[in-house]
């Protein structure tokens, strides 16, 4: 995991309420630590600390790109990939070591 999709800084993620109820996006913002970075992520382990437990909006999984963005489940696989390469250019760089192993790992 690099821990792109868990840099949450709201200012840089203008369309939230596009795809976000209400409550989600008031969990969402309580998720957010100081520096952008949600507070559940540990940067030395690149993980959650609550994976099991964490939100809906953080699962990849085809029922939830279908509830926030509409995305058929043979759309799936694309659409989270372009998403994937999108957040860690935005966070980290497309030339970044991350991008280099997401791409190694996706194939």
């Amino acid at each position: 995991m690099c821990g792109a999709c868990c840099y949450l800084k709201p200012d840089e993620r203008e369309d939230l309420d596009d795809y976000l109820s209400g409550e989600q996006l008031s969990q969402y913002m309580d998720l957010v630590g100081e520096d952008g970075w949600c507070i559940n992520f540990d940067h030395s382990r690149r993980e959650c600390r609550i994976y099991n437990e964490r939100p809906r909006f953080c699962r990849v999984e085809p029922e939830t790109f279908w509830e926030m963005y509409e995305i058929d489940s043979d759309q799936f696989n694309d659409f989270a990939i372009d998403c994937c390469h999108e957040q860690i250019d935005s966070v980290y760089g497309q030339d970044a070591a991350e991008m280099k192993r997401y791409q190694r790992e996706v194939g």
